[in-house]
């Protein structure tokens, strides 16, 4: 079996609009594919034996015990590792259930198809199911176990941690999109403008000031007694000196802690004696140079938290701990604890599975214990100096019971240091009682609290504490989002897109846009080259001064990681037309109509999909969406716009020269397709086609008529507005118009264009794309002989698997299948190419530039014709060329 590529989805995409954490492995299982499991000899007990608990799942037999019923009749290894892969994340304490394998057009060649949580994780999954379904059938060893413990610290290096993924898992709930933008956590949510940033429980209204402080203990300290708050006596030490006076000062038992730690690092309590107090002093010592020495409390751990200085919850913290039974040894007791099944690796269950480590050797060493020592029955033992849950302690919640007074000081506190989000620990021996009159204090305020004790406490009601940080960074009535319209489809799209953000830039807006040349964000380009995949989607949606965004969608990114935002306002779907057609699984119209389709799929249920009336496969997505509709035609008698109109839906058409919205069977006439510059005159019907769409979607985003009007007729095709679209230069002799029509469909368009153009000849430069299927690249020639008198042949700088000659002989022969006597000149490069097209023109001729490369095409034709006014130019000078 070979891995021909993985690929990693993370937004809606071709597989599924719903489920966009998905792995596409396309694997060719080579001469397995004449080889079911059915046919190899032991495979199915050996499967059965390695994973005995994937007996629940189900397959296509809808009944516990249907894979393993599939692979003893027969099934295909690709199937065999899609539920692989599933069932290692589970075991490895990642829940995930959804798979499918479909088979491509090439014999043997599969997309293997499951969820993942993680993506780094995941890929891993892909291959190391691989290589598990290879030893089943080659009846090798298999270490299971050390394969999924790995993938547990796989997740633990990647994920979210519970505080942090548990704010995110509130956002989703209430449809607020995220952003990951580190491997860590800093996250942002919410789009553009109306963003807000979280790192673990630090959000983007908490206050550097406040963190310094909390950061600072001396400094909270002091600010907490100031304010006739309960502290410890305590002083800050610097050597061994400093501490012997503060053990005359203070008597024991102490407590040592870095001035500047945090989650216990460092911290070592109850010492009771000078050598206990030295160590803990240099345990300090490793996470900072001043440390705090102070009376040491005694009583209970509680931890109150305070959000939007408000209290949400209390916990009683107890570090992690074993009881003798008077038979087992403490390392068995440590096992025994460790059994339960709410214990785990890292942050995968309620509870962390308790590890001996340095500070374990210690307190046993103190002890004079050893992990063999049996403990006498009812002995309590803390194995940790700290209560923290992510070294194996247990959390009890107590928010109920918490007295009025305590609950008082602990928002007062929240207030005095400045944190919205903050973590108060207790020593006290209860919180039912004021801790003013049972000697309790306060021992630390934390920036960055951890929300695991309280999401989910050992006992206790679990408090959903992510829910109030929320409700903070959006009140009622703050919107997390700023709108979104998508455009997808095979030609127009990047000209629909420019004409639609620059709409809403004309209403004030400031408009973040993706196309096939660049990024845009308030008119300025920040990235350049094909920029319609999710990477640059996100860019748009991470720039926090932009108020609307505008997304060109193509196929590619679609395919190779889905859409870059899960919801949008408004989806419009030019055309589909054979593009592309033979990569990436993609074979048929059919396929390309569904990849498309993904677009309007993700539009929420109130928003609209923008659909072409005129274009039969994409009038077909009416089916399968949730959305409003929307239609747009060429032509106000089209059968399927009347009915649409006539139950009282929306669209726009061209009706007797002007661009028209339709309200049920109500006219609002928009503008005259004369005055729109993009049109023109009416003879750039296509663009008759892009505009159509592009006022629609303004229309339903409640923008005035007449403001519409005013954006149409402002929006000049020129290289500034439209780049590579329709750009016509006019020389004294002839005219030169460069666009990126690339395919069949496209060139069909340009040719109607074309028609209508007065010229003494017309002369088309184009090129053919090796990765396209033969017959699209004999189609492209046949549309341009149609079009043009002479055609100048280039090549693209990226052939994509074709030599020159084989893609010159297909544009060749579907050319001459048009016109066999046709002059065709084959030029190398698109530069030479221009050049030539340009210094040989006759008087009067149009010459229609194909180009790839749309800034260099535009600066040399721009250039020439700077020589040329300039007097620099060896072109004879002849009479002012008028379209």
């Amino acid at each position: 079996m070979k891995i021909i590529d993985i690929k990693v989805m993370n937004g809606p995409n071709y597989w599924s609009v719903k489920r966009h954490k998905l792995i596409v492995m396309v694997l060719d299982i080579e001469e397995l594919e004449e080889k079911p499991t059915n046919k190899i000899d032991g495979f199915a007990e050996r499967i059965e034996k390695l994973f005995p608990t994937m007996y629940e799942h189900r397959c296509s037999k809808e009944y516990e015990g249907g894979f393993f019923e599939r692979v003893r009749e027969g099934t295909w290894m690709g199937h065999v590792i899609e539920h692989i892969a599933l069932e290692l994340q589970t075991l490895a304490g990642m829940e995930v259930g959804f798979g499918r394998t479909r088979e491509t057009s090439k014999s043997g060649v599969y997309n293997v198809v499951f969820t993942y949580m993680e993506a780094k994780v995941g890929r891993y999954t892909a291959e190391v199911s691989v290589d598990i379904a290879q030893a089943l059938i080659d009846n090798t060893p298999i270490d299971l176990p050390a394969i999924i413990q790995k993938l547990r610290e796989m997740r633990e290096e990647e994920r979210l941690g519970p505080s942090t993924g548990s704010i995110v898992d509130e956002a989703v709930k209430r449809k607020i999109p995220f952003i990951r933008l580190n491997k860590r956590s800093l996250v942002q949510l919410g789009y553009g403008i109306n963003q807000r940033r979280i790192q673990a429980t630090v959000v983007s209204t908490t206050s550097n000031i406040a963190v310094e402080i909390a950061c600072d203990k001396e400094d909270t300290k002091n600010l907490l007694e100031a304010a006739q708050i309960p502290v410890p006596r305590g002083v800050i030490i610097y050597d061994e000196e400093d501490l012997e006076r503060a053990v005359s000062k203070l008597g024991y038992p102490l407590v040592t802690k870095p001035i500047d730690g945090n989650h216990g690092k460092g911290a070592t309590t109850d010492l009771k004696n000078w050598e206990e107090v030295k160590a803990g002093f240099y345990a300090a010592k490793k996470y900072s140079k001043a440390i705090i020495c102070e009376k040491f409390i005694t009583g209970r751990d509680h931890r109150l938290l305070v959000i939007n200085y408000k209290f949400v919850a209390a916990a009683l913290r107890t570090p992690a701990t074993v009881i003798g039974d008077g038979v087992s040894s403490i390392q068995q007791l440590i096992d025994i604890v460790n059994c339960d099944p709410r214990r785990g690796y890292g942050h995968e269950k309620t509870l962390t599975s308790i590890k001996v480590d340095e500070f374990t050797e210690n307190i046993l060493r103190d002890k004079q214990f050893t992990l063999d020592t049996i403990l006498p029955r009812d002995y309590e033992l803390w194995l940790k100096p700290t209560a923290n849950l992510s070294t194996g302690g247990t959390a009890t919640d107590v928010t109920d019971t918490v007295h009025p007074s305590n609950i008082v000081m602990a928002e007062r506190i929240a207030r005095i240091i400045g944190l919205d989000i903050c973590g108060i620990d207790i020593m006290a021996h209860s919180l039912r009682d004021p801790i003013t009159e049972n000697g309790g204090a306060i021992l630390e305020v934390n920036a960055a609290p951890g929300f695991r004790m309280h999401l989910d406490p050992t006992s206790g009601l679990p408090r959903n504490v992510a829910e109030p940080v929320i409700d903070m960074l959006y009140p009622p009535g703050t919107s997390a989002r700023i709108p979104i319209i998508a455009i997808t489809g095979t030609n127009g799209k990047t000209t629909t897109t420019r004409l639609t953000a620059h709409i809403v830039k004309q209403m004030g807006k400031k408009v973040g846009f993706t196309t096939t040349e660049g990024v845009y964000i308030q008119n300025e380009k920040l990235m350049t080259g094909d920029c319609t995949g999710p990477v640059s989607a996100e860019f748009v949606l991470k720039d926090p001064t932009v108020e609307f965004a505008v997304l060109e969608s193509a196929r590619g990114g679609i395919l190779r990681a889905g859409l870059g935002f899960h919801q949008c306002d408004i989806a419009i779907v030019t055309n589909i037309a054979p593009d592309h057609l033979g990569l990436g699984g993609i074979d048929t119209l059919e396929q390309l109509s569904r990849v498309k389709s993904v677009v309007p799929k993700s539009v929420f249920p109130s928003g609209y999909a923008i659909l072409n009336a005129d274009d039969k496969h994409v009038l077909s997505m009416r089916e399968e969406l949730s959305c409003k509709i929307a239609l747009f035609s060429l032509n106000e008698n089209n059968p399927k716009l009347k009915e649409h109109c006539e139950k009282g839906g929306i669209a726009a058409v061209y009706e007797n020269g002007f661009v028209t919205i339709m309200k049920g069977t109500w006219k609002i006439r928009v503008d005259k397709v004369t005055n729109i510059p993009i049109t023109f005159g009416g003879k750039a019907e296509f663009n008759i086609a892009n505009v159509l769409p592009a006022m629609l979607a303004a229309y339903l985003s409640d923008f005035k008529i007449e403001d519409i009007r005013l954006a149409l007729e402002t929006f000049v095709p020129s290289p500034a507005q439209t780049p590579g679209r329709m750009n016509i230069f006019y020389f004294k002799n002839f005219a030169v118009m460069a666009d990126y029509a690339h395919n069949a469909h496209g060139m069909e368009a340009i040719g109607k264009f074309v028609s209508k153009i007065d010229a003494t000849r017309k002369v088309g430069v184009i090129a053919g794309v090796g990765d396209r299927r033969d017959e699209d690249t004999e189609a492209l020639g046949r549309e341009a002989a149609k079009v043009f008198d002479e055609i100048i042949i280039r090549q693209d700088k990226n052939l994509r698997g074709k030599s020159e000659e084989e893609i010159i002989a297909l544009l060749t022969k579907g050319i001459h299948s048009v016109k066999s006597d046709i002059k065709i000149t084959s030029i190398k490069t698109e530069r030479d190419a221009i050049d030539h097209a340009i210094r040989n023109a006759i008087k009067g001729s149009f010459i229609v530039i194909i180009h790839d490369v749309v800034v260099s095409a535009l600066d040399q034709i721009q250039q020439l014709k700077e020589d040329e006014d300039s007097g620099k130019s060896s072109i004879d000078s002849l009479n002012d060329w008028v379209i």
